[in-house]
């Protein structure tokens, strides 16, 4: 049965410099590589940035405020002969409007 080689039979080289380092001495970096005791260098924390969620603006189901509001409405009429503005006789009507605000 084949064995590993260890202890102070055990060499590696740096996949940074090429140097030769005994293995258990050797550290593994976050991109992949096998490097020396000297050469290793951590992960920097600006590559790997926090997650930030949505920033929470809109509301669920919006519904604006309405207000009901009657008015009175005077419509002049016209005198469909003689194509005249008749200032005199008006039709008065009252009739309900929906006025809508957003806050």
């Amino acid at each position: 049965m084949a064995r590993f080689a260890s202890n102070k039979r055990a060499f590696g080289y740096s996949e940074r410099s090429g140097f030769r380092y005994k293995l258990k001495d050797m550290r593994k970096e976050w991109n992949g590589l096998t490097v020396g005791y000297d050469e290793y260098e951590s992960k920097h924390p600006q590559l790997d940035p926090i997650r930030v969620g949505p920033d929470p603006q809109a509301l669920r189901n919006p519904k604006p405020r309405v207000e009901f509001i009657n008015e009175k409405i005077e419509i002049p009429i016209f005198d469909l002969n003689t194509l005249v503005f008749n200032a005199t006789p008006k039709a008065i009507g009252e009739v309900g409007t929906v006025t809508v605000s957003v806050s």
